[in-house]
């Protein structure tokens, strides 16, 4: 018998959960947010293809989406909609949740983070987050967007570091309106191009749907074949 069969149940429950102790509601509340915004993906991801043509700046506010944003700023080239509220319903749809991780940072420490990442590399950077110099953290949450960084890393990262909620928020929303800007920018650059493979999207929009659906529910299935094969 292993020693995690030999431990308890409550010192089993406290090495997946990233406090330590005992939970408050706080913890619950927050734990509940993350799960809402992992179930409020999955969900959105069938009705993607449907809302890309005929509602963009929708779905890029709902789901903070890139290709939503390029969408609709490529409809805003070839109709009335402005390009900034475009940047701006983008911006505010990437960031739209950002401060629960924020909140996880500061409440958790790396307790959320080893959670959020398994890298090495990672995780010793956020082990000296409160050792960092507070612009080098600043600089890391405008550039959290970019691909290839661990952005819920950073932004609990910069929650553990002590960064105040405000400065987060403005940090955050500059990076998000840099990333959709630049975004938006390549869309309206492509206009009717874009549009038209948008429309192509729309006409074949149930198929991707029932697609998406069957993937997320195969896959696993698949993998957990090969693993048990393997």
């Amino acid at each position: 018998m292993t020693d995690s069969e030999h431990s308890p149940p409550a010192a089993r429950w406290r090495r997946v959960v990233p406090w330590q102790g005992s939970a408050g509601p706080v913890d619950f509340a927050l734990m509940s947010a993350i799960l809402g915004v992992v179930l409020l993906g999955l969900a959105l991801r069938p009705v993607k293809p449907f809302l890309l043509a005929s509602h963009p700046i929708l779905l890029e506010f709902l789901t903070g989406d890139l290709t939503a944003i390029g969408a609709a700023a490529a409809f805003a080239r070839v109709g009335d909609t402005p390009l900034w509220v475009v940047v701006a319903v983008g911006a505010a749809g990437m960031a739209k949740f950002d401060w629960i991780t924020w909140w996880t940072g500061r409440r958790w420490g790396l307790g959320i983070i080893r959670m959020f990442t398994t890298s090495q590399r990672a995780l010793r950077l956020a082990g000296r987050a409160t050792e960092l110099n507070r612009w080098t953290v600043r600089a890391a949450v405008v550039l959290a967007v970019l691909p290839g960084v661990p952005t819920a890393v950073v932004y609990a990262m910069a929650g553990w570091a002590g960064m105040r909620l405000t400065v987060f928020l403005l940090l955050d929303l500059a990076g998000t309106a840099l990333m959709a800007g630049l975004v938006a920018a390549i869309g309206h650059q492509l206009g009717q191009r874009a549009v038209d493979v948008v429309l192509l999207i729309d006409r074949y929009a149930t198929a991707v749907s029932l697609t998406l659906i069957a993937a997320a529910v195969l896959l696993p299935l698949v993998k957990r074949l090969a693993r048990r094969r393997g």
